[in-house]
């Protein structure tokens, strides 16, 4: 199994989507990027740990590719724009992709340079893994338990 690391607005809409894509094992919403040790959703809704909220995904190799990963995480959000998805304001929505090697950093580099050259505006960051924080029992697969559906996510087709 590989891991990725997505954060593009809300947890709970990037998680819906990408726990669809084939090859996904399992997903896990959580914290990263920031300095707090730990941080619990109200830290981080705070705006003082400096964490994005995010999903973690495990996948399968044979079965998908980082690369697919990353174009469906381009397709379910605006990456243009910054510190926010929607409606959702705030630097812990911003659009980030935290790669696990230079593999996946390259990966993504193209992927942006292709949206550019498509006319696309991408403010993604691209930042190396240091620590995945799993966010609080109650926001895992939050959609499939409340039966709503994403207000901040839309699938769009870029590639």
């Amino acid at each position: 199994m590989e891991k990725a690391i997505f954060a593009a607005g809300c947890f709970w809409g990037v998680q819906h989507y990408l726990d669809k894509a084939p090859g996904v094992i399992k997903t896990t919403v959580g914290y990263t990027g920031g300095h707090k040790e730990n941080p619990s959703y109200e830290e981080v809704k705070s705006q003082t740990t400096g964490h994005a909220e995010a999903v973690e995904v495990e996948f399968d190799p044979v079965l998908t590719s980082f690369k697919e990963l990353c174009k469906l995480f381009f397709e379910i959000h605006d990456p243009g724009q910054t510190n926010g998805q929607g409606p959702d304001i705030g630097p812990q929505y911003r659009s980030e992709i935290f790669y696990m090697n230079d593999k996946q950093r390259v990966i993504a580099q193209k992927l942006m340079k292709k949206l550019r050259d498509r006319g696309h505006t991408v403010h993604t960051a691209l930042t190396p893994y240091t620590r995945f924080w799993e966010a609080e029992k109650y926001h895992q697969h939050y959609y499939e338990k409340t039966g709503h559906h994403p207000y901040c996510h839309f699938y769009v087709k870029k590639f």
